[in-house]
């Protein structure tokens, strides 16, 4: 189903159902969306001050900037009122919040040109998630904090969804990724050196679509898409929040998206919580997701 709605009157268990198939959903910005993008523009511009977030870029060192996204990305990611905002999120669009399971919210950076493209402002290739240990039936949430445009938003390759590409997600494994590889971000300056799945065969740029949304919007689809992020050419940094969720009863009964390329081992299920009070998805859920057992690695990413 290569469709994409905007503000679609459905319920979840509709709605998850078309994700699963193939659709993106699109929706206007909602109050707590609005508040979780606002929150995140009083960071950011208390970490970037005296600058303007969107043009220090201009302004700092690679390195300095580096140095801010550093303290910049872990408070948002961990503070308490990312996760309240979240839930109202949730609430806003119809999901039940005792059986939806979100992992914490991510704050993405996207300079604009070749400033920065490694690490902590890494430029996603073409991939699905579920080349990274994302279960099939996980669903990414993706807001813009600052007005986008086509120059600096999201790519989909809808001809993707149901054919297989050959990738090289049979080398990764999540827990392994938690242990080596997540740590270094901050070291990857100039070139982004951790190995990660990506496609091994020419990927049809022309096919991509980009969706453009209000800042606050949000861009629903299936961790199964393929998906990129943009050159940034619009002379600004792209600053977004993404989280994934999963709903417990398609986990426990296996529905998602059909897996039809990923070789991966682990899961990302650990780091979801449950959205009504954070308590994490059950290990014993988690382990049926395991191809092999984790004989070594981190299961769960901790920044200590």
């Amino acid at each position: 189903m290569n469709t994409v709605f905007y503000d679609a009157d459905v319920d979840d268990v509709r709605r998850r159902q078309q994700l699963y198939d193939g659709a993106l959903h699109v929706y206007s910005p909602t109050p707590s969306s609005v508040a979780l993008c606002k929150f995140a523009q009083e960071l950011a511009d208390e970490a970037f001050s005296p600058h303007s977030p969107e043009l220090a870029q201009e302004h700092l060192p690679v390195e300095e900037y580096v140095e801010i996204l550093t303290q910049l990305k872990p408070k948002f990611i961990h503070h308490e009122r990312c996760k309240e905002l979240i839930r109202g999120l949730l609430s806003d669009l119809g999901c039940n919040v005792d059986g939806t399971y979100f992992d914490v919210p991510r704050l993405r950076t996207m300079t604009s040109g070749n400033y920065l493209t490694a690490g902590l402002a890494y430029a996603f290739h073409p991939h699905r998630d579920t080349w990274f240990s994302a279960p099939p039936s996980q669903l990414n949430w993706w807001i813009p904090v600052y007005e986008i445009g086509p120059e600096n938003t999201i790519a989909f390759f809808p001809r993707y969804w149901n054919q297989p590409i050959a990738n090289s997600s049979c080398d990764y494994n999540y827990y392994k990724w938690n242990q080596e590889s997540r740590r270094q971000a901050a070291t990857q300056i100039k070139t982004d050196t951790r190995k990660q799945p990506q496609s091994l065969e020419p990927i049809d740029m022309d096919s991509q679509i980009r969706v453009v949304c209000k800042a606050g919007g949000i861009i629903l689809f299936s961790g199964a898409h393929l998906h990129a992020t943009v050159p940034n050419t619009s002379g600004r940094t792209r600053f977004s929040i993404d989280f994934r969720t999963v709903h417990l009863d398609d986990v426990n009964h296996r529905r998602g998206a059909e897996n039809i390329d990923s070789e991966c081992t682990g899961t990302t299920l650990r780091d979801f919580l449950r959205a009504r009070d954070s308590m994490r998805l059950a290990d014993e859920i988690a382990k049926r997701y395991d191809t092999q057992p984790p004989v070594e690695g981190e299961l769960i990413f901790s920044q200590t």
